[in-house]
């Protein structure tokens, strides 16, 4: 049935006039174009990593002409069986440098090795022996056949009516070996998108599974490499043109080269760059799920296309947005993972979606090469997430847990969005989710071993990196000691303001600062009463740089389960934590520098005591011991 389609359709279009086959690849273009969201998205974010410096509206005309030239190709391919051989001459036509080379193959036969393209009209390359001016030596295509047999038969024979030969990728490799050690000619299309088989390049400047073939079979026999291609020059009109390759001799440097030569071709030929396939997504591979936070292939020449390129290190070109949770202490528990993402796909473009206040801590630590607000709530949030579609991020990881987080992430036209579902959980705008497993205590479990659990889902390899921020110099015995006495969100998690007093009435000859946020002010200010200059209050007075800076300054830190908590021991100062109701088993700190947790008497070790039963000459016992191991004693 497939068989007598194409015949059917094929003969028809081969009868009707230019003129009318024009206008219809115009029409089913465009209508491609404007009725495949998909595709057009594909083509237009191809274009805008490709070619950043150029304007929407020239990307826009680009992708248009890419589509109806699709379309084109597609009605040649199946009208080519039957246009006789005056029709095909009329058709398509050799280049100068083409016809030279057929000559010189006819006169003094040796193995080249041809790079074809995926430029518009180009089944029409099976018709170079009828063209040649000249006999041409052996000359096989590798292509990929058809999964309808009979079809695929009709369609083998059709193209190989002039003596070019179609070798199968399943079964045609040993002709190819055979007819390059007899000094014939096998073409093999270059492509950006080769799966597993294919071997880890840059392309445009982004992370691609190029196909190593043409250049093992070139370095193996000692080849001429060259590219062959249509040049489109009207409709249904083309020229051959082939072009020498400059290369190393090795297969690496072979592929690199030719992938090199494909973007200088692409970018410096506009007609050639409306005729390439950009709604085919030639950087596909690096999306797939199961390790889309890792580099993977059947072999890795990036360390090759750098060196080759001249470049220090990998563009970081793939866009990937990070939607951070929406309190301080989750922000900074998942740094360690932000780093894992970073040395994992160090071709990434990380960019960090956070709450505005976060951004100039997020901004400190180096992680990230944008930072973006989340703008207030209010008619216009939602509006602000649609417009971000134009930048075309490639993947949204999302560490909040809400439908709102998903909402924006969808409403960017992110193609890939990762998250994780609970039991029970419906989180629908997602695509890709991790489901957290039924038997996965969260009370046993900290929240980064989780996140980090759902990272390996996707591919992630390289551990969290749990150092602190930076080298803190060792404090003067005079520093002060910091006190976070408050708790933005929960009550139950703040120590009694009485036992704050009595812990610094136990250390007399200490000086203290309190930190916290405006809220913590009225908290703060009866726990600095009557102490005069050695309690320094600075709840709610303090940018977040100015508290980070005030915290790094402090010789230990005595804290509620807080944000601040996280932050202080992200910069290394050493902590005494108390935990009352919560659970340090899921929410303790997470990075290696000292850290002393203190529960109430009896406390299990996933939280539920009263902090009110942690007595201040406890806390100060352990002051004192963190002190001592901190070489700041007096």
């Amino acid at each position: 049935m497939l068989k007598l389609l194409l015949q059917t359709l094929g003969w028809t279009l081969a009868h009707l006039p230019e003129w009318l086959l024009h206008g219809l690849s115009v029409i089913l273009g465009e209508a491609l174009y404007w009725l495949s969201a998909r595709r057009r998205r594909v083509a237009l974010s191809n274009l805008d990593h490709a070619f950043p410096a150029r304007d929407a509206r020239w990307r826009r005309r680009i992708a248009r002409a890419s589509s109806r030239q699709l379309v084109e190709t597609g009605l040649l391919s199946l009208a080519a069986p039957f246009l006789n051989e005056r029709r095909i001459r009329r058709i398509a036509r050799l280049a100068p440098s083409t016809a030279t080379l057929a000559h010189e193959l006819a006169g003094r036969p040796r193995p080249v090795v041809l790079a074809t393209l995926h430029l518009a009209l180009w089944e029409t390359q099976t018709w170079l022996k009828l063209l040649s001016p000249v006999p041409l030596p052996e000359f096989g295509i590798i292509f990929r056949p058809l999964e309808n047999a009979a079809a695929n038969n009709f369609v083998q024979s059709t193209r190989e009516r002039f003596g070019m030969r179609l070798l199968s990728r399943k079964e045609g490799f040993a002709e190819a070996l055979k007819t390059l050690r007899g000094s014939g000619c096998v073409g093999i299309l270059m492509d950006q998108n080769a799966g597993m088989q294919g071997v880890l390049t840059t392309f445009f400047d982004r992370v691609c599974s190029t196909t190593e073939l043409p250049g093992l079979l070139a370095a193996k026999f000692g080849a001429e490499v060259r590219t062959f291609y249509p040049r489109r020059i009207g409709f249904w009109r083309v020229e051959f043109e082939t072009n020498l390759i400059a290369h190393d001799g090795t297969a690496a440097g072979i592929t690199v080269a030719l992938n090199r030569w494909l973007e200088e071709l692409l970018r410096g030929d506009e007609q050639l760059c409306a005729s390439w396939l950009w709604a085919h997504d030639r950087w596909r591979h690096q999306d797939v799920p199961a390790r889309r936070f890792r580099l993977e292939s059947k072999r890795n020449l990036l360390a090759d296309d750098l060196r080759l390129r001249g470049l220090p290190a990998l563009p970081r070109k793939t866009r990937v947005y990070v939607r951070l949770p929406n309190w301080l202490g989750d922000v900074v528990m998942a740094l360690p993972l932000l780093r894992a993402l970073r040395a994992s796909r160090p071709d990434a473009e990380l960019t960090l979606v956070a709450k505005a206040q976060f951004l100039p801590l997020i901004e400190s630590w180096g992680v990230a090469d944008r930072v973006h607000a989340v703008p207030a709530r209010g008619w216009g949030y939602f509006a602000h997430f649609w417009r971000l579609r134009r930048a075309y991020p490639d993947t949204w990881l999302l560490f909040t847990n809400s439908v709102r987080g998903d909402l924006e992430a969808w409403l960017a036209g992110c193609p890939q969005r990762f998250g994780l579902v609970r039991p029970g959980q419906h989180r629908p705008l997602l695509t890709h989710a991790y489901a957290v497993p039924a038997d996965f205590d969260e009370r046993t479990h900290h929240q980064l071993e989780l996140w980090e659990n759902f990272l390996r889902h996707f591919g992630l390899e390289v551990a969290p990196d749990r150092a602190p921020l930076a080298d803190r110099p060792t404090p003067l015995a005079a520093s002060p000691i910091g006190l976070i006495c408050g708790s933005e969100n929960n009550p139950a998690k703040r120590w009694p303001v009485s036992h704050w007093r009595a812990l610094i009435e136990s250390l007399p000859a200490e000086n203290f600062v309190l930190f916290g946020t405006a809220n913590d002010a009225p908290i703060a200010a009866a726990i600095a009463a009557g102490f005069g200059n050695r309690v320094e209050d600075l709840a709610g007075r303090t940018t977040l740089p100015e508290y980070s800076a005030r915290l790094r300054a402090c010789r230990l830190l005595v804290t509620n389960d807080t944000g601040g908590m996280h932050l202080a021991n992200a910069l290394g100062v050493p902590l005494v934590a108390l935990f009352g109701p919560t659970n340090p088993v899921r929410t303790g700190p997470v990075f290696s520098a000292p850290a002393t947790l203190l529960q109430p008497p009896g406390c299990a070790p996933t939280g539920g005591g009263d902090l009110a039963d942690i007595a201040a000459s406890v806390v100060a016992a352990a002051v004192a011991t963190s002190d001592s191991r901190a070489g700041g004693a007096k």
